[in-house]
């Protein structure tokens, strides 16, 4: 017994010897590259972690005993960045990225520690490399991931679609595989209960310019606010007049602060027209209305529009993160309403 102790201490001491020496390793070469070394030292500490748990997986607890005895061993030494918790998730960091050469140098460590949290290998994908291609920080990775961007996209595209997209396998094809219905915008703070206008909900997303276009979706730029358009002596304003680079075309956005009527969408469907027969250039696609609305009735909007309508669309957004019960429900009526229409 007194032998099996002191092999169990001289592994200890070891393992506490190599994890030694992959911090101060990372630490010496964080003049490089600070973020992915940090990203390299975890995925190194749980590699090497979970080799010596392996080597005593008769033990059910061994595991959690591992990681206790080194972090008590480690935190004095090394700082909190090296506690139970921030082992753990250095072991699940490597089991979830076992290959050393797939991890991306333009995640840090936050982003990963977040994608590691994913259990859904598809989506963690989806978010990695859309954190990767629109090249986003720490917290509007942990924003999309919480405002649900990969379902909300899914309520309109099938998931290999979505996924294509953000392989940049191929170029999205309409308007359906950028915009997102509902959007999001949390960020602007304003209240559910409280009263607002149209002005007032336009304002706050000017100075929330950047996070709208984020929401937004892919390749938006902004043009201008409160477009003057002139019908003979009838002057007309729209909201918002944005540009997508991939769709190759304007983007009309007028916002409401109620629910959508047929005439909400007829104005709409005039400045489209006005922008494709007197700003669209020659090779430009057709304009893009969106009526963002905190309501939409998806009859009318049928019912108002063409069949074959691809220009004009609602989408409904909200002031609040959504929960995972809000989003399934409205997941489960989108298919109930894609049924009906083909029967």
């Amino acid at each position: 017994m007194e032998d099996h102790n002191k092999q169990v201490i001289n592994n200890e001491d070891i393992l506490l010897r190599d994890v030694r020496s992959i911090i101060e390793s990372a630490r010496s070469n964080a003049v490089r590259s600070v973020d992915f070394c940090r990203v390299q030292m975890y995925w190194q500490l749980g590699q090497r972690i979970f080799e010596e748990e392996q080597q005593g997986k008769e033990r059910a607890d061994y595991g959690k005993y591992l990681t206790r005895n080194l972090a008590k061993r480690l935190e004095p030494e090394f700082g909190s960045g090296f506690g139970v918790r921030q082992l753990e998730q250095a072991r699940q960091f490597y089991r979830t990225y076992p290959i050393a050469n797939t991890l991306r140098s333009q995640l840090n460590w936050s982003q990963y520690r977040r994608l590691i949290q994913i259990d859904d290998p598809d989506k963690r994908e989806y978010y990695e490399l859309e954190a990767v291609n629109n090249c986003w920080t720490a917290r509007e990775t942990e924003r999309q991931i919480n405002s649900m961007l990969y379902e909300r996209l899914l309520l309109s595209n099938d998931k290999e679609s979505v996924l294509a997209v953000a392989r940049k396998e191929r170029i999205p094809e309409s308007p359906q595989e950028i915009i997102k219905d509902p959007m999001v915008l949390e960020f602007l703070g304003l209240h559910r209960e409280a009263s607002y206008y149209e002005k007032d909900l336009e304002s706050t997303i000017i100075t929330h310019l950047t996070e709208f276009l984020l929401e937004m979706g892919k390749g938006f730029s902004f043009v201008a606010r409160q477009k003057r358009l002139l019908l003979e002596d009838d002057e007309f304003f729209a909201d918002l007049v944005l540009y997508n680079r991939l769709l190759r075309c304007h983007v009309v956005i007028e916002l409401k602060t109620g629910e959508l009527t047929h005439q909400d969408l007829g104005q709409l469907q005039m400045y489209v027209n006005y922008y494709d027969r007197n700003e669209k250039l020659p090779d430009e696609n057709p304009t893009i209305g969106i009526l963002l609305c905190t309501a939409k009735n998806d009859t009318v909007v049928r019912m108002t529009l063409p069949e074959d309508n691809q220009t004009i669309l609602a989408s409904q957004y909200q002031l609040y993160l959504p929960t995972t019960e809000q989003l399934v429900k409205e997941i489960e009526e989108v298919k109930k309403m894609a049924q009906r229409e083909i029967e």
